[in-house]
C-alpha cells in the first residue's frame, strides 16, 4: 500500500464519516422467503443537507456521535430507563457548557449521582428507588461511552461499575427480582459469565424464554429497554448477561470478543434448559447492534435456539470499519503495525483517535489498558484480525431456527448487510425494514424501542406458537 493511498485528508474524512455516518435512505419491506433480491451491498448516501441525521431525526448535537447516543437515552424513556426531562435537561447543559467528551461524561455522570441519591421531600418508594436506578444506569452507561475521549480516560472503570452497581440495585428492587448467578465459560481458564433471569414471577410455571445478547459497546440497561421489559409483559422470562468482550469481562476482567459466540450461548442454555420454569422448547436468542453478527453464529451450532433475531442482520462486523481502515491490516504483523503507527496514528484528530480507542478496546485488552492512559494502541494487527474473524458468511446456512431479520432506513453502520444475511439465511425466515415513517429509522431504532420490541415479539410469539 502506498503512501498516497493513505493520505490523510482522505483518512480524515472516511473516520468522520464513520463517527457521523452518511446515511442510505430505503423502503419499508417485509418478506418472507421469497425470492432473493441483489446481495451487493450497498454504498451509504451523503447525509440530507442542513442536518447531522436522516430526516425526521431530532438534533440535539452537532456531533453525530452525541446525537445517536442521546437518541437512545432519549427512546429509552418509553420503557422507564430514561426521562425526557432529565436527558433533554442534560443536552442543554452539555450544549451550554460546550459539547466535548468531558461535558458529555460530566454531566451524565452527575445526573447518574443524583438519582442514586435520595431525593429531597419524602422517603421515595420502592418503585421510585427501583426506576431511579434504572436510570442511573442509563446515565453512567452514556457517559461510559465517551469516557476514553474525556480528560480522565482512566475513570473507565469506575464508570463501568458505578452502572453495574445502579443496575444491580435496580434488579434487587424488582418484583420477584432476576435470579442471579455465574455461568462458567471457556476453556482452559473458567470465566464466569454474569447472567440476571428476569421472570414475570416466582411461580415455578414453564415459560418461553428469550437470551437477550448485546453487541460490542451495549450495557445491560440496553436490554432492558430492547428485552427485557416487552418480555415480562407478555408473560416472557428473559436473560441478560455479558459475554466476552462486554461489561465486566471486558472492563474488568479484560477478556475480549471471541469469534465462536457459539461457545458463550451453549452454556447459557445448558443453565436454562436445567431448570423447572424454562420451557426448553421455546428458547429464542436474539442479538443487537453487533450481536446481529454474534447471535446467528451462536444459533449456527446450537441447536437447541428455537428461534432467532437478529437486530439488524450482520455478516461481516469489519465491514462497518471505513474502508482506509480496512486497508491498513495486511497480512504481514510488521508491515500492518508500521502502517498504522506512520501512515495513519499521526494524522488522527483527537476526536477520530478516540473514536478508534472505542472501536477497537472490546477485541484487545492492550489497546483498552492504553486508551485508560491516554495513548492509542500500537498494534492494530491483534484487534483487526479479531474483528475480522467475526465474518459468518460461511456458517450462515447452518442455520436451522426460524430468523427474523431485522434492518432500518439510514442504517449507518451495517448499511446492505441485514438484506445479505437475510439472503443467505436457508432457514425459514423474515426481512423487516423499520423506517422513518414511523420514527423507527437508524441503527437499532434509538427512537422508537418500544416499537421495535413490538415487531419482534410478535414475531417470536407467532414462530413460538406462544398465546
Amino acid at each position: 500500500m502506498s503512501s498516497a493511498a493513505m493520505s490523510g485528508p482522505s483518512r480524515r474524512g472516511t473516520l468522520t464519516g464513520m463517527a457521523g455516518a452518511a446515511l442510505l435512505a430505503a423502503g419499508c419491506t417485509v418478506t418472507d422467503g421469497s425470492p432473493a433480491r441483489s446481495t451487493r451491498p450497498s454504498r451509504p448516501a451523503a447525509a440530507p443537507a442542513g442536518g447531522t441525521g436522516a430526516p425526521g431525526v431530532m438534533t440535539l448535537f452537532d456531533d453525530p456521535e452525541f446525537n445517536f447516543s442521546v437518541l437512545l437515552a432519549l427512546g429509552a424513556a418509553g420503557q422507564g430507563s430514561g426521562e425526557v426531562g432529565e436527558v433533554l435537561t442534560a443536552v442543554n447543559t452539555i450544549n451550554k457548557a460546550g459539547p466535548s467528551a468531558q461535558t458529555y461524561v460530566d454531566t451524565f455522570t452527575r445526573l447518574g449521582d443524583r438519582l442514586l441519591r435520595a431525593p429531597q421531600g419524602a422517603a421515595p418508594d420502592r418503585e421510585t428507588r427501583r426506576f431511579r436506578a434504572l436510570r442511573a444506569a442509563q446515565y453512567y452507561a452514556q457517559a461510559l461511552f465517551f469516557v476514553l475521549g474525556s480528560d480522565h480516560p482512566g475513570n473507565e472503570e469506575a464508570l463501568y461499575r458505578a452502572g453495574r452497581g445502579a443496575w444491580d440495585t435496580f434488579c434487587g428492587l424488582c418484583d420477584p427480582p432476576p435470579v442471579t448467578g455465574e455461568v462458567p465459560y471457556g476453556l482452559p481458564v473458567r470465566t464466569p459469565l454474569p447472567v440476571w433471569l428476569f421472570r414475570p414471577d416466582d411461580s415455578g410455571r414453564r415459560r418461553p424464554t428469550v437470551i437477550l445478547t448485546n453487541g460490542s459497546d451495549g450495557q445491560n440497561v440496553d436490554m432492558w429497554t430492547y428485552g427485557v421489559a416487552a418480555a415480562l409483559d407478555r408473560g416472557w422470562n428473559a436473560l441478560v448477561y455479558e459475554g466476552p468482550g462486554q461489561g465486566q469481562l471486558l472492563f474488568v476482567d479484560k477478556v475480549v470478543f471471541t469469534p465462536r459466540w457459539e461457545n458463550v450461548v451453549t452454556p447459557l442454555v445448558d443453565w436454562l434448559v436445567a431448570r423447572p420454569d424454562v420451557d426448553a422448547d421455546r428458547i429464542a436468542l436474539t442479538g443487537l447492534s453487533m450481536a446481529g453478527d454474534l447471535a446467528p453464529r451462536a444459533a449456527a451450532f446450537e441447536r437447541r435456539i428455537a428461534a432467532l433475531v437478529a437486530m439488524p442482520g450482520c455478516l461481516d462486523p469489519w465491514l462497518g470499519f471505513p474502508e482506509e481502515i480496512r486497508q491498513v491490516l495486511t497480512p504481514d504483523r510488521a508491515r500492518t503495525n508500521d502502517i498504522w503507527n506512520k501512515e495513519v496514528v499521526p494524522h488522527l484528530s483527537s476526536a477520530d483517535a478516540a473514536t478508534m480507542k472505542k472501536r477497537f478496546e472490546p477485541f484487545s485488552a492492550p489497546a483498552m489498558l492504553a486508551a485508560r492512559e491516554g495513548r492509542i494502541f500500537t498494534d492494530f494487527f491483534t484487534p483487526a484480525r479479531l474483528v475480522r474473524s467475526l465474518d459468518i458468511t460461511a456458517v450462515v446456512s447452518r442455520v436451522k431456527a426460524p430468523t427474523l431479520v431485522l434492518d432500518y432506513e439510514y442504517e449507518q453502520f451495517y448499511p446492505g448487510q441485514p438484506r445479505r444475511l437475510y439472503d443467505e439465511l436457508t432457514a425459514p425466515k423474515r426481512y423487516v425494514k423499520l423506517t422513518a415513517a414511523t420514527g423507527a429509522q437508524l441503527h437499532c431504532s434509538p427512537m422508537a424501542p418500544r416499537q421495535h420490541c413490538e415487531v419482534v415479539f410478535d414475531w417470536l410469539g407467532e414462530t413460538l406458537k406462544v398465546a
